[in-house]
């Protein structure tokens, strides 16, 4: 059980380094920082609302026992000695509460003074902090940016492992196709195949064809020839001679391809 839980969580703790990234960790990292030094300044108007409210119950008791100091002198000028008694115990009254209210005010000061330092110190380490995330964050993203590219160009990337395949695949498909297209062509033109077009021809054909075409134009050439000179009809015969013995082997050219085929 104990290995058990041991793989499992270097499992866990494997897969949490896979999908942590750096840059979102600091920037939680920063905007909790600014939550506590919004708490603490919170904290620190409330003790100075606090010591603001005290301030005002001391001017209210101090207004109070200077009118009650009044009163007695007054009530003392007057001949009335129990009054001014009655008005002196009551200031002495006041003035305890106001050196209570005093020391009050004096420890919210304090708290005060020493809460906007601290406020103060965080501030300076939350702004020290945020240039240390947004280098970080660059240099990270430098980093990452850098493997990637040479990653691409050693082609070890995912990427492009997966262009590099196709690549290969589409020059040994082409290489297939190149060498498919020239077995047709030589088996067409050695005759083992048959072109149901009757367009190609092979090898035997197209010299018969040349040398025939050759000689029709020769024959062409010198009747021609015979007409315009106005020789004696012995050369017309020649020539019509010629052009029958050139029926002949043109007839002679196309049986050739057809015992060709049938040997």
């Amino acid at each position: 059980m104990k290995r058990m839980g041991m793989i499992f969580r270097a499992k866990a703790n494997k897969a949490l380094d896979r999908a942590e990234d750096p840059r979102e960790t600091l920037d939680y990292s920063y905007q909790k920082q600014l939550e506590l030094l919004q708490k603490v300044r919170r904290g620190v108007a409330d003790v100075a609302t606090s010591r603001k409210r005290l301030e005002l119950q001391l001017n209210q008791l101090r207004s109070q026992s200077s009118k009650l100091e009044d009163q007695g002198r007054k009530a003392l000028a007057l001949g009335r000695e129990d009054l001014a008694r009655e008005a002196l115990s009551r200031r002495a009254a006041l003035q305890q509460q106001v050196t209570d209210l005093e020391t009050q005010h004096g420890t919210l000061q304090g708290e005060e003074e020493k809460l906007t330092l601290a406020a103060q110190r965080l501030q300076a380490k939350v702004d020290a902090f945020r240039t240390k995330k947004e280098t970080i964050k660059a240099t990270y993203t430098a980093a990452q940016a850098q493997t990637r590219i040479g990653e691409a160009f050693s082609g070890i990337s995912e990427e492009m492992g997966d262009v590099g395949l196709a690549i290969q695949r589409a020059e040994d498909k082409t290489a297939q196709l190149q060498a498919r297209a020239g077995a047709i062509d030589e088996l067409l033109a050695s005759g083992a195949l048959d072109d149901p077009s009757g367009l190609a021809k092979d090898d035997i054909q197209a010299e018969l064809d040349r040398l025939s075409g050759g000689t029709d134009v020769e024959l062409e050439l010198q009747r021609m020839k015979a007409e315009l000179s106005g020789g004696p009809s012995e050369r017309q015969q020649a020539i019509e001679g010629g052009q029958q013995a050139s029926g002949q082997d043109q007839a002679q050219a196309q049986d050739a391809p057809r015992f060709h085929k049938e040997q």
